[in-house]
């Protein structure tokens, strides 16, 4: 089956990509008076007045809402996780790898919940945090499909330079609200984003069908739930929500453990030895024996003796912020998973966020630490960060890791910076001058 995004037709816009440039310039200048804004469309025009009154980044990825822990609950519960395989047979037909276009199903807070389609497309707006967790209402990333979609509660479509954030410029668009079927709220948005293909007058019909097409199969779900649910009363499944806690261990020789009981967030230093232990327990969650745990902290088999107290002490300091965390033994394991920001890094990776995860990756893990364990994880997170982005990141990004400590000395790298950067980019000549220096 032929995709239906392979049919490419020109859009004519109203007004030029330059003229649109040079009234989002004056409007993020202050000059909301200037006339050249009356070249836009009113509907952008509109949207980047919130924007900018919602202090929405013109340069910087959006937030990124969800952990994959958090996506992965979430998700399971959301109302159009049913809907996903209606989704990819209207919207991505065929090879979805090979579609030209990639599809986001987000929440009705603009939050992204799954993006599917071409891999390429994908890995190049992954680039600018188009992805899973991500927080892409207006007030968060400026106008977008998307999060106009949901602010207006009507499809939009949104080109090139029409988006508020300047990341998102290459990239072409059209969403539209999911709504309930029978009280009419948004429960979520679709979203379909590509070239020039994506804002077609039949991409519009197609994703605005879609939306229909899924307010009805979620019609017809509840209406079969209903006429199959028992007469005895149904029990409830509501459970409290779970305590989270947060391990930081990016760049810091003391740890911090975020831990947040009731809408009430504590954050405590561990010492160095306890930021070992819980890290070694957060990167293994089957749990270790003590003398596994031992080799990883201490670096010998035979320390469980100097290991037990230690334990000991770290559970009386976990009973006070993040009882949930306490560990139980034989295995040592944690009861329930605890997410830490180098995890998070490797996440962002994985979903294809490289920007976002160069923001995310504050140092190395643990930087003064010699725990064997923390030394390989160390090691695992600088090195993924580093492959996946000089493998698939845009040249902003390398460039700005190029600048880091991480990258400030690495050759390969500056060599691969040199490579992207067009001829006559003022970027060049210094990156030449450091080539040369580490060379010499």
């Amino acid at each position: 089956m032929s995709s239906p995004w392979s049919q490419r037709r020109d859009v004519s816009p109203e007004t030029s990509r330059l003229l649109i440039e040079r009234a989002h310039e004056e409007l993020i200048a202050g000059n909301a008076a200037d006339q050249r804004l009356l070249d836009v469309r009113p509907l952008v025009r509109d949207s980047w007045r919130r924007s900018l009154a919602s202090l929405a980044g013109a340069d910087s990825p959006p937030p990124l809402d969800l952990s994959i822990l958090e996506l992965e609950e979430y998700r399971r519960t959301h109302p159009l996780a049913g809907v996903m395989d209606m989704v990819r047979a209207l919207l991505l037909p065929g090879e979805a790898e090979e579609s030209g276009v990639v599809v986001a199903i987000g929440d009705a807070a603009g939050r992204l919940l799954w993006v599917e389609g071409d891999r390429h497309v994908r890995t190049l707006t992954g680039d600018m945090g188009f992805v899973a967790g991500a927080n892409w209402s207006e007030t968060a990333v400026g106008t977008s499909a998307p999060g106009t979609a949901l602010t207006l509660d009507r499809s939009v479509q949104i080109r090139g330079a029409e988006h508020f954030n300047r990341l998102v410029a290459p990239w072409s668009c059209t969403a539209a609200p999911v709504h309930d079927p029978e009280t009419r709220r948004i429960v979520g948005v679709i979203d379909v984003t590509g070239g020039i293909e994506a804002v077609t007058p039949q991409a519009q019909l197609l994703v605005d069908a879609t939306a229909r097409a899924i307010e009805g199969e979620l019609l017809v779900a509840r209406l079969r739930a209903r006429s199959e649910a028992r007469p005895a009363r149904r029990r409830t499944s509501a459970r409290p929500a779970a305590a989270r806690a947060t391990l930081r261990v990016l760049g810091r020789d003391r740890a911090q453990l975020v831990a947040d009981r009731e809408g009430t967030e504590t954050v405590i230093e561990l010492s160095a030895r306890h930021a070992e232990i819980l890290l070694m327990l957060a990167t293994h969650p089957h749990g270790l024996s003590a003398d596994d745990l031992g080799e990883l902290v201490y670096g010998q088999p035979q320390a469980a003796d100097t290991l037990r107290p230690e334990i000991v002490r770290l559970r009386k300091v976990l009973e006070r912020v993040a009882p949930q965390l306490v560990p139980s033994s034989r295995p040592y394991r944690l009861p329930v998973p605890l997410e830490t920001d180098a995890h998070n890094v490797i996440s962002l990776l994985d979903r294809g966020a490289h920007r976002v995860a160069l923001a995310a990756y504050h140092g190395p893990v643990l930087p003064e630490s010699v725990a064997p364990g923390v030394e390989q994880l160390r090691d695992t997170v600088r090195t993924a960060l580093r492959e996946a982005l000089m493998a698939e990141a845009g040249i902003d990004v390398l460039v700005a890791y190029a600048d880091t400590a991480e990258g400030v000395d690495d050759v390969d790298l500056l060599r691969l910076c040199l490579e992207m950067l067009p001829p006559r980019s003022p970027r060049r000549a210094g990156l030449v001058a450091r080539i040369e220096r580490l060379e010499a």
